[in-house]
């Protein structure tokens, strides 16, 4: 699952992006990595790693509602079965 956020651009400033992976791994856990920045200037990023997939999504979940609720809208959206929250 995948999902790309970022926020307007205001004024001068470039809009800032924060991204959400969460994949299986090769040996059945579960990695949460985030990505986030200013479009076209550095980035930050952090990995995480689950052994259970419910633990992982709710992880996954709880990243992306904190960052809608600091203002970031949805901009891409993959893998998901169901609407976004």
């Amino acid at each position: 699952m995948r999902v790309f956020m970022q926020t307007n651009a205001v004024g001068a400033d470039v809009p800032r992006y924060y991204q959400i992976v969460l994949q299986q791994d090769l040996l059945g856990g579960w990695m949460l990595f985030r990505e986030w920045g200013q479009q076209g200037g550095k980035a930050s990023s952090r990995r995480e790693v689950f052994l259970e997939r419910d633990a992982a999504l709710s992880a996954f979940e709880h990243a992306r509602d904190m960052q809608l609720k600091r203002g970031f809208r949805v901009m891409f959206a993959q893998g998901f079965d169901g609407p976004l929250g």
